[in-house]
């Protein structure tokens, strides 16, 4: 947790293949004027990552609804990127999460979504696991850079890579992939026009995973939801324009707070 206790509760939710390494920016950013709560889901990051894991974000999105019962927060303010948008709409549609404010950030949320390597890897992860370790790493290392429009640092690159090596990670990120299935929007995506609280959605212009096609598609079908397009970011938003990225959420969040 960052900043003072007595603030306005936030918490940011990172998206696939991610931790909440890619939130430190805006996490001190916001910390000024919020209470942030940052996390890494089960499966990523930090956290335990383990043979036979459930890492679905169907189990995501049940771990969430437990950490804010942890966290005492009744309805904090939520900003989730990618595949955290799902865990954070799920709980909210399928759990009764309640939120003050949600900021989506170039989220999983519409069919169809998954690139055709992901789609490769998600059918054959038994195999991707016996890579070769340094092979392993050149794919991941490829494929992470690949979310950023204007190119990765190459210390940022490292540490987005790290938690996906070694004897644990490896198996990690072939089984996340493998278990993240369509199912899981289509079980919501009816449900959208059900939104009623203050939504924002934050999409990189230049977004190669999840077209800017999409952001239009997802804000015409959430009410009353406001729609921020980012030039020159891609899928990292976080990285490409986090001066940008931090300025829309820290406006939509003093509205809401």
């Amino acid at each position: 947790m960052l900043g003072d206790q007595d603030a306005a509760p936030v918490v940011l939710l990172h998206g696939t293949p991610f931790s909440s390494f890619v939130w430190r920016g805006v996490a001190r950013a916001l910390a000024t004027t919020h209470r942030v709560y940052v996390w890494d889901m089960p499966g990523y990051g930090t956290s335990e990552m383990s043979e036979g894991q459930d890492v679905s974000l169907a189990a995501q999105g049940r771990v969430f609804i437990e950490l804010l019962a942890h966290w005492g927060l009744d309805e904090p303010m939520v900003v989730a990127h990618d595949f955290g948008g799902a865990v954070a709409l799920r709980a909210h549609l399928l759990h009764g999460a309640r939120y003050r404010a949600l900021a989506l950030v170039d989220p999983v949320a519409l069919a169809p979504w998954g690139s055709p390597f992901f789609r490769l890897v998600g059918a054959n992860a038994e195999v991707f696991e016996q890579l070769p370790p340094a092979l392993h790493g050149a794919l991941v290392r490829e494929y992470v850079s690949s979310a950023s429009h204007r190119g990765l640092h190459p210390a940022v690159l490292e540490a987005l890579v790290d938690p996906w090596l070694g004897d644990a990670g490896q198996p990690a990120f072939y089984r996340q992939i493998a278990q993240a299935d369509q199912r899981y929007t289509d079980e919501i995506q009816s449900r959208y026009g059900e939104l009623e609280l203050p939504v924002l959605i934050c999409w990189g212009a230049s977004d190669t995973w999840i077209p800017v096609a999409k952001a239009h598609e997802l804000a015409a079908l959430v009410p009353g939801s406001r729609l921020h397009l980012i030039d020159g970011a891609g899928h990292l938003v976080q990285e490409d324009a986090p001066a940008e990225l931090t300025a829309a959420l820290t406006a939509f969040l003093a509205t809401a707070s």
